[in-house]
């Protein structure tokens, strides 16, 4: 069924409009509860303490404009123009939504080990797949049903956990994660609203309206962090929404979407797992070698660091609404272009390949290291 844009632009600016006013409430009570970020590594791009609870305000915004859209979907169904299942979808979304920005906002706070925050991540995983969400498309490879189902929950919570992660990764330069997920639900909600996918339409909508209104305080130079409560909570209501009403239905189209509009921070984390394979360092560990790191290394800045990254983004998030469109040529024409752009912000001066193995230098007597090459 139509809906009137009217509703569309409610469910976005409900999200963008809490999450704009919550977010200085968020600042004020991570500077009493001493939930600040304190630049305590060489990893860390800031030089003094932001406070890091910032997904509070994300939360709050996202979760209300869903929490509408599921009232305007009851009230639907009681006239009987809806489908419960899609109402059913909401509610799971929303319920692993809320446990797992309750895992990141812990890890905020008191800071959990690594296997913990994944187990939680699972489980949360493990709650959306209970409510319906899930990769339809696996049940049409498989004739068996039992085992279609297993595999087809194995990769489900495996494509949640997976990007859940990645967008928490990306989240090291002010304003990154927030710009991302905000292109990347809008090219989403696009393509959601052109096949007549209204209900992830409206919850992408949502995500986008959280991401934006919380974007003024963390743009360069940022007030505020979101936190992995944000990072976590952002990532998974893309990775969910994503499977609501997938294009094509039963194909892998459902997952090459969000694939090619999240291409960029997913190439950085699989680039960085490969990095620190590579150079015999825990894949969990961080470091400076991330796609914005190497831009502000060659002296772009924190603001155009960002901006470059967002062109990128927004240049896969068109490739992808093409790919719905089933414009073939025109999309691998775009992601062309940004695989260019994406091999000159690897590659350093005078070499054709990105440097991976990191030089290990010992100092001589007088003190300065021996070797050259990047460090």
């Amino acid at each position: 069924m139509e809906f009137s844009r009217l509703y569309f632009w409610i469910i976005y600016l409900t999200a963008f409009a809490l999450a704009l006013i919550f977010t200085p409430l968020s600042i004020k009570i991570a500077v009493r509860t001493g939930a600040m970020d304190v630049p305590k590594d060489a990893r860390r791009v800031h030089t003094h303490p932001i406070p890091r609870i910032g997904g509070m305000a994300i939360f709050i915004g996202v979760t209300a404009a869903v929490l509408l859209e599921l009232v305007l979907k009851l009230y639907l169904m009681h006239k009987g123009q809806l489908v419960p299942m899609a109402s059913l979808k909401l509610t799971g979304i929303i319920t692993g939504g809320v446990l797992i920005y309750l895992l990141g906002l812990a890890d905020d706070l008191k800071g959990l080990a690594p296997m913990v925050k994944l187990a939680g991540q699972v489980a949360c995983a493990g709650v959306a797949y209970a409510f319906g969400i899930r990769l339809t498309f696996i049940q049409q490879l498989f004739g068996d049903v039992t085992f279609s189902g297993v595999i087809c929950c194995i990769l489900t919570i495996l494509w949640i956990v997976a990007i859940v992660n990645t967008i928490n990764l990306v989240d090291g330069v002010d304003g990154l994660a927030a710009g991302i997920v905000a292109i990347a639900s809008l090219c989403i909600a696009y393509v959601a609203y052109n096949n007549g996918y209204y209900t992830a339409c409206f919850a992408m909508l949502a995500t986008a309206g959280g991401a934006m209104g919380f974007l003024p305080y963390n743009f360069y130079p940022a007030k505020t962090f979101m936190g992995d409560g944000g990072s976590l909570f952002l990532g998974f209501m893309i990775a969910s929404i994503s499977l609501i009403q997938p294009m094509k239905g039963t194909t892998v189209v459902a997952i090459l979407i969000p694939g090619l509009v999240l291409a960029l921070p997913i190439f950085d984390t699989l680039f960085a797992i490969f990095r620190r394979l590579v150079n015999r360092k825990p894949i969990m560990e961080a470091d400076k070698g991330h796609i914005h790191h190497r831009l502000m290394k060659a002296g772009m800045g924190q603001r155009r660091t960002v901006l470059c990254m967002y062109g990128i983004c927004g240049i896969m998030g068109i490739a992808a609404v093409l790919l719905s469109e089933e414009r073939y040529v025109e999309m691998l024409g775009l992601c062309a272009v940004a695989v260019v752009y994406l091999a000159v912000v690897l590659t350093e001066k005078n070499k054709m390949l990105p440097s991976i193995r990191e030089n290990k230098t010992k100092p001589d007597a007088s003190g300065k290291a021996n070797g050259g090459g990047n460090k």
